[in-house]
């Protein structure tokens, strides 16, 4: 008989799991849940369909890259919240996002595999042939295996899903958001490239040019596109509208101004101050430029939302898929 299907379980120790049965894991960052990711978990929630075991994926947060490497920011691809919900809409059962530490960076593999098996029955470890945990990296694809012969659970090593020749990867992708190649980083994740935020007060400066816009309260640890102007689509609750996206500095109004994404909404009339907003960028029209006369300005807004209005027209008739 089938396992019952339920809401996934989402915890942040694993000692919280409450599991009747055995799960089929797999444990990585996952930032971005690409497309590279989106193969492998597909493949495990098949298997663990098909052995009627759970399909389970522990993650950390923050990143480890941000624990070991201090010095050297890093952007996230998605929220922990964002990342929740793309896995559990790829069926998966039980999420663990543990806190990652120096603590747990210096955790023997052994100790830490140990307490997966004792809290998560884990009977399968699916993993990349690259992959490593513990102190030092110190579990690697053989020490696990070595580990699973004692403990009673298998490793599978999944072949890595490539685009143009080279693996997915989250940093290809933060690479490419950097240079403002939304619609390359759309390939990579699947879905158009995004962030989510607050809508907060601005200066009015659009509104008075005639272009009212959104302004976007982003979580400053976020992987945003380079600065410039983007062909945008603006999910406000279920609903999805058309816009243009500005990143950068407002170099017209501003001499050394905060970084902000803000967006004009087309043909949308609403007070959504302190509503959460979700702008997907779907392909950038021009890098940010200084005009000297607000009539120059205008006539440029003017021409991005007619480009813009023609990109996105284009790209809903070919309906291209796996972008929502």
């Amino acid at each position: 008989m089938p396992l019952r299907r339920r809401a996934m379980q989402v915890i942040d120790d694993l000692s919280q799991a409450n599991l009747n049965c055995d799960t089929v894991l797999t444990i990585g960052a996952f930032d971005g849940v690409h497309r590279g990711h989106q193969h492998l978990i597909r493949q495990l929630v098949r298997e663990a369909r098909r052995t009627q075991r759970l399909a389970g994926l522990i993650t950390f947060y923050p990143h480890p890259n941000a624990v070991l490497f201090p010095y050297n920011p890093t952007c996230y691809l998605t929220t922990p919240g964002e990342k929740a919900a793309l896995l559990e809409r790829m069926g998966l059962d039980v999420l663990a996002i543990l806190p990652f530490d120096r603590k747990m960076a210096q955790t023997p593999a052994r100790d830490f595999v140990e307490m997966v098996c004792r809290h998560l029955h884990m009977a399968e470890l699916w993993v990349g042939a690259d992959f490593a945990l513990g102190r030092s990296r110190e579990g690697d694809v053989a020490a696990l295996r070595a580990m699973g012969r004692e403990l009673g659970f298998t490793v599978r090593v999944v072949e890595p899903l490539t685009w143009r020749g080279e693996p997915f990867s989250s940093t290809r992708i933060r690479s490419l958001l950097l240079k403002g190649r939304v619609r390359e980083a759309a390939e990579l994740l699947g879905r158009y490239p995004s962030v989510s935020g607050e809508v907060v007060r601005g200066s009015l400066r659009g509104r008075c040019l005639g272009f009212p816009t959104a302004n976007l309260r982003v979580r400053p640890e976020r992987a945003i596109p380079a600065d410039g102007v983007y062909a945008a689509y603006v999910r406000l609750g279920e609903e999805r509208y058309q816009g243009v996206a500005n990143i950068g500095v407002r170099p017209s109004f501003e001499i050394a101004g905060e970084r902000l994404v803000e967006v004009h909404i087309l043909d949308f009339e609403g007070d959504i101050y302190g509503c959460d907003l979700v702008v997907e960028f779907v392909e950038r029209l021009r890098s940010e430029r200084r005009f000297e006369r607000v009539d120059e300005l205008v006539a440029q807004i003017k021409r991005d939302v007619a480009q813009a209005r023609r990109i996105l027209a284009e790209e809903e008739r070919v309906s291209r898929p796996n972008r929502s």
